[in-house]
């Protein structure tokens, strides 16, 4: 089975990729002949996640999905959120984005966050959304090399390490990211039929 993922974030199709399996094949937007950056312009991951995806179908009239993410902060009133990849500024910069996060954090003892992912997939002309939550709280510095975003910085709660020092199977076994995904699955499992994605 293959699937548009309304993205040409590499990091997020592997990630996606080893969530989902290989029983379905990700394809990206530059893969599908899309090079365009779709507007994220609403104040929801639902709405922005839906624009994204609603954008490819209309392009192309096939089965697709996307996902938007964000890290929010309870002490931030659920900042950066939205706005988790522009944090800093318009330029996406993932490092001065942590920079302001931590800085923002400083007069704070709570840093309790979650990352929360919203997939919004386009099946058969239907549109459907799926949620995942990962619970945890910031660290103060950095810590690891892997991952992507905020990754460095963010303790999902039953470890006692960042996602950023986790090995991907590591992080898919709390990520917010695989939580949706599977629902997305089963979805799919279930419209499959006999045709099932293990």
């Amino acid at each position: 089975m293959k699937l548009i993922f309304a993205t040409n974030n590499p990091h997020k199709v592997e990630e996606m990729q080893a969530a989902i399996g290989g029983e379905i094949e990700l394809y990206s937007l530059r893969q599908a002949g899309i090079d365009i950056e779709i507007p994220e312009p609403h104040d929801s991951l639902e709405a922005n996640a839906l624009e994204k995806s609603t954008t490819i179908f209309n392009l192309l009239n096939c089965d697709c999905f996307s996902d938007d993410t964000g890290l929010e902060v309870e002490s931030l009133n659920a900042e950066p959120g939205v706005k988790s990849a522009r944090y800093a500024g318009e330029g996406k910069n993932f490092e001065d984005n942590i920079d302001k996060l931590l800085l923002n954090l400083e007069v704070y003892t709570n840093r309790r966050a979650r990352f929360r992912t919203v997939i919004s997939l386009i099946w058969k002309a239907e549109k459907y959304q799926f949620e995942g939550i990962c619970e945890g709280y910031i660290e103060k510095c950095r810590h690891g090399s892997k991952g992507f975003g905020y990754d460095t910085v963010f303790v999902p709660d039953g470890s006692d390490k960042t996602f950023g020092e986790m090995s991907l199977e590591e992080k898919n076994s709390f990520s917010h990211r695989k939580k949706a995904v599977t629902q997305l699955v089963a979805f799919l499992q279930q419209e499959a039929g006999e045709n099932k994605i293990n």
